[in-house]
């Protein structure tokens, strides 16, 4: 039978991002032989290869820590039927019934609203510093930073994710509540501000903790997937917890479940679960 071809699902920009993290049925896999497992093993192996050499495609394993589930795939690619069709042979690429799904997210990367513009920048310098218009050294400082935002841009849209072991995924949403906590119903420079104070906080671990931001509105549960990669469990349980006491996350802010995850290549990640 032939397959249609089907039109591409694109983003406007950005990434489709998808995480899937599964139970693996060992009643269903110890009833394979040896070779049927190692058959099994090869295939998946194969498909991580073949979905990672695929153009602006990412995946990435991980160990999934305590028993919510037992591995997971981050899956970053444009067209959500490339990452529909991966997601899916995903599941069943050790065959049918072994890998059980536990949780799962699609989200897309996006760029911040709140982000300072080249205007904002330049009345900050003039008032801040004293830096005219037109002259040398507000050019300087301009072409800095529209550099600087370029690289910040392409690392929201299009991130390159680190081999880092930790990973910590979460849901969350703002508050649309009806006692004065409705993020919703604040005017957007008081938001911006808050926003940028909490930016302030995250920066702070620049070099320890690396966070993707990725929207969810309209595709899943909550409004964000939160993704953050450390080489430390401190440093994850240390950001997560400062960024509490920040006024967006305090009167703001709803968290679901924290997932924990420890990313390795393919062959550790089968023998830490037994495969």
């Amino acid at each position: 039978m032939t397959v249609p071809t089907l039109e591409p699902v694109m983003p406007a920009e950005g990434r489709h991002v998808i995480h899937l993290f599964f139970r693996i049925d060992y009643a269903s896999w110890d009833i394979l032989d040896n070779s049927e497992k190692i058959a099994a093993k090869t295939a998946l192996a194969q498909l991580v290869q073949n979905i990672r050499a695929t153009p602006d495609t990412q995946l990435l394993t991980f160990s999934m820590v305590s028993p919510k589930a037992d591995l997971g795939f981050m899956l970053l690619t444009k067209d959500l039927h490339v990452g529909d069709q991966f997601a899916k042979q995903l599941g069943l690429a050790l065959g049918p019934g072994i890998l059980v799904p536990e949780f799962s997210w699609l989200s897309m990367t996006e760029r911040s609203e709140y982000t300072t513009s080249e205007e904002e920048f330049l009345i900050t310098l003039e008032k801040e510093e004293g830096i005219a218009p037109g002259t040398p050294q507000q050019e300087e400082r301009l072409a800095a930073f529209r550099a600087r935002m370029a690289k910040y841009m392409k690392d929201r849209l299009e991130p390159n994710l680190p081999d880092w072991p930790v990973v910590c995924f979460y849901p969350m949403s703002k508050r649309r509540g009806t006692t004065g906590q409705n993020w919703y119903a604040l005017e957007f420079e008081a938001r911006k501000k808050l926003m940028l104070g909490h930016a302030r906080v995250g920066r702070t671990y620049h070099g320890r903790v690396l966070q993707l931001i990725t929207g969810s509105t309209g595709l899943d549960d909550m409004e964000w997937g939160v993704t953050l990669f450390s080489r430390s469990t401190s440093d994850i349980k240390a950001i997560v917890y400062e960024m509490r006491f920040d006024e967006v996350s305090a009167q703001y802010a709803d968290f679901g479940e924290f997932f924990i995850g420890l990313q390795m290549p393919l062959d550790s990640l089968f023998a830490r679960v037994s495969l």
